[in-house]
């Protein structure tokens, strides 16, 4: 559909934008980029952001003469980041006499499923989650939508059972079982370009999955090359001269949170990798493409793009700095690292956006959050590609599992 949209207009010479809210989707969209990058918008965007983008300049003639916005993958955004973009756009357009207009008038488009995983709000209860979504904006009376059944959710957390058909619960190591299931006759198919770009195992925690990628790794031949971070703090935002005395080099490496990559990275030619920040988004290089790894030099690693807009490219990937963009300490760690993380396994929210053929989910733990059920299991394109996991914490199989449902986001639909 959005395609039609873009090809439509564009054949009339009009200037259609298309973002998306995440790398991943953006590269679905003819001429997509991500929302943050092509409207500047800042990270974190809060309650009085703006884009960066001022009056006058190049993006905002550009902002002036688009025709139409398409913005996919709406509800994983904050509701800040439209609002920035209705402020700005009312900016630019007030030479237009549109100053008051939503979106200084023009016409914009909103897709995505809300049953799918809402803006992510470090350590955020669901109050403020649900407070951050699109239907809580000022902006939501104003947008139209069109009929449709969204859902018909539990509200909170439901217990439900799985099919026994795509279920896995024969088995003594859990691991061993979902990485059997996943990719069966991995000896003769870990080469296969085809084989691993079309299938992964899908996990809840970043804990687990690290665990899976380990196993997987070491059935690999081969031999690995381990890469170690190098890890500084920004002494400008120190306030508490006490807290330098505790920040050795021990106690930073030992440091993990979402968007940073590891202290210690091990890899083998042939592993697959998936890309934690965006490189080169005009080359299909964002945060969560895959590639599988090529050659590894101490200083550079080269892998060949899996799927996607660079489909067999090779690419060079070097080592960044990288800092959180919401630090949960009292400091900003700034960690200098490859920005990627080996992609056997992958967590629910990292797989939004991707589409495989094959995909095991293992659950060892419930599922805490909306939409991270949903998510994981609609990301295979046949339902004889799944195959659940779920255990006990005695190992022991089960037949369900927990699905978590915010009802009152759906309330204003």
């Amino acid at each position: 559909m959005w395609k039609t949209f873009a090809t439509s207009l564009r054949s009339k010479h009009e200037i259609i934008l298309t973002v998306a809210s995440s790398g991943i989707a953006s590269l679905l969209l003819p001429g997509g980029r991500t929302a943050h990058s092509k409207f500047k918008l800042p990270v974190p965007t809060l309650e009085n952001s703006t884009c960066d983008i001022t009056y006058g300049d190049e993006y905002a003639e550009l902002l002036c003469q688009a025709k139409l916005i398409i913005w996919d993958e709406a509800p994983m955004a904050s509701k800040f980041c439209f609002e920035a973009l209705d402020k700005t756009l009312k900016d630019v357009m007030s030479s237009y006499g549109n100053s008051e207009e939503i979106f200084g008038g023009k016409v914009v488009v909103f897709g995505g499923d809300f049953r799918q995983i809402l803006p992510v709000i470090p350590r955020g209860s669901r109050s403020d989650i649900v407070h951050s979504t699109i239907n809580a904006s000022y902006i939501w009376h104003l947008v139209e939508l069109g009929e449709g059944r969204i859902s018909e959710p539990n509200d909170g957390y439901a217990e439900i059972e799985i099919p026994p058909e795509l279920l896995i619960q024969d088995f003594d190591d859990p691991i061993v079982a979902i990485v059997d299931s996943t990719y069966p006759a991995f000896m003769d198919n870990y080469k296969s370009y085809d084989h691993l770009k079309s299938r992964a195992i899908l996990a809840s925690t970043i804990e687990v999955v690290d665990q899976i990628n380990r196993h997987v790794l070491q059935m690999l031949p081969g031999e690995s090359k381990d890469y170690y971070s190098s890890n500084s703090v920004d002494r400008s935002e120190i306030h508490d001269n006490n807290i330098i005395d505790i920040l050795s080099p021990e106690f930073l490496i030992s440091l993990r949170t979402s968007g940073l990559p590891n202290h210690l990275i091990t890899l083998k030619v042939g592993c697959p990798i998936m890309l934690m920040q965006n490189i080169d988004q005009s080359e299909g290089l964002c945060n969560g493409t895959r590639l599988i790894v090529t050659k590894m030099a101490n200083h550079v690693i080269e892998a060949q793009v899996m799927g996607g807009k660079g489909h067999g490219k090779v690419i060079y990937i070097p080592r960044m700095d990288t800092s959180p963009s919401q630090s949960p300490w009292p400091f900003m760690l700034n960690r200098r690292q490859f920005p990627i993380i080996v992609s056997y396994a992958m967590t629910f929210n990292k797989s939004q956006g991707q589409s495989l053929d094959w995909v095991g989910l293992y659950i060892p733990k419930d599922v805490f959050s909306h939409g991270k059920l949903y998510v994981a299991i609609s990301r295979v394109t046949s339902k004889k590609g799944i195959k659940i996991l779920i255990h006990d914490d005695n190992n022991k199989s089960k037949t369900s599992t927990a699905n978590v449902v915010y009802k009152e986001v759906f309330g204003n639909i």
